[in-house]
């Protein structure tokens, strides 16, 4: 059964526009108490609508978030013989002392040499400096520094 409220026909849009909405009267007499008149103290003139001020004008604008700002990494120019540093433990001008470790590379270098039959070679990158890191400690707190991979 048909419901007769619906129409099978699309819907059109009338081809006239609305009326136009009514505006303020033409004329300088609209409604409303006129403006209060100001006298500039420069230049005796009066002025309708706000007053004249002879102090500037500030705006204040507070962010509404705060910024970020990047962190900034400063590289160290640790060397593989002791480095003249500030300390950021104990905010000395120190010396470092130099502490070497062996690291992967000169436990890869000693597996090689194994391999290549020079099995008597083996203990000498450990004894090398260049073998091994350079790590840096404060002469004055023993705070870790830095280190130097070679």
């Amino acid at each position: 059964m048909k419901d007769p409220t619906v129409d099978s026909q699309p819907y059109v849009r009338p081809s006239q526009d609305p009326p136009p909405y009514p505006g303020l009267p033409d004329g300088p007499n609209y409604p409303g108490p006129p403006g209060p008149n100001y006298n500039d103290p420069r230049t005796g003139q009066s002025y309708p609508g706000y007053p004249i001020s002879s102090q500037p004008q500030v705006t204040v604008v507070h962010p509404s978030s705060t910024t970020i700002y990047p962190a900034v990494v400063i590289a160290n120019s640790m060397s593989p013989n002791p480095s003249p540093y500030v300390c950021r433990s104990c905010n000395q001008q120190i010396i470092t002392r130099v502490e070497r470790t062996p690291s992967l590379r000169t436990h890869l270098l000693a597996l090689m040499l194994c391999i290549l039959g020079c099995w008597p070679c083996v203990c000498l990158p450990y004894c090398v400096d260049t073998c091994n890191n350079a790590e840096h400690y404060c002469t004055n707190c023993n705070a870790y520094v830095g280190s130097y991979v070679g």
